[in-house]
């Protein structure tokens, strides 16, 4: 765990996506994150629920601490009013570095860039690099189809059946704080 506080890494899309449900629960996690004095570690984007989480958390008056390679400043549009930010030069290193200050993950609705980075950590906790708890905040249903392939891959014979063990599933936003609560 941090010295300070609580740092809880959250990967999200860059997008909105097609339900208002997604950046509501973004919001709603921003807040959470004010109220528990929680430091936020993210992508560093203003676009997509992953501004939503920033925008609320900071405004609530939490702690944000944000990462961005260099070549997605513009395209993500970088928020430089962070009360941390990092700029790093690829994608891999922002992942290391996000997931290097953080207690632990959680995942939102997002696209390939966001299963890219449940993965890594998911892969990273599978071999031994970690014990840090990851979350799936399965907001409508979102991540269904992915706990389902889990599932499959491990019915397959290509992952032992402690894989589903290394993530949670949570449906909302109160149900996350209360499991995050118990484990930072």
């Amino acid at each position: 765990m941090s010295e300070l506080r609580p740092s809880i890494c959250v990967f999200c899309g860059s997008r909105a996506g097609l339900s208002p449900a997604y950046a509501g629960a973004a919001r709603d996690l921003g807040q959470m994150f004010a109220a528990r004095d929680w430091r936020l570690v993210y992508g560093a984007g203003d676009i997509g629920i992953m501004g939503e989480v920033a925008r609320k958390a900071q405004g609530a008056g939490a702690q944000v601490f944000g990462v961005i390679p260099t070549h997605l400043m513009q395209l993500e549009a970088g928020k430089r009013d962070l009360s941390t930010l990092v700029v790093t030069e690829t994608m891999h290193e922002r992942k290391k570095v996000m997931f290097t200050n953080s207690d632990a993950i959680v995942v939102l609705p997002g696209g390939a860039g966001t299963l890219d980075e449940f993965f890594e950590v998911l892969t990273w906790r599978q071999i031994g690099l970690h014990e840090k708890p990851i979350f799936l905040l399965n907001t409508e249903g979102f991540w269904d189809p992915l706990v389902a392939l889990v599932e499959h891959v491990i019915a397959q014979g290509f992952a032992a059946p402690s894989l589903r063990e290394f993530f949670v599933v949570v449906e909302t936003v109160e149900a996350l704080e209360g499991a995050l609560g118990a484990v930072v």
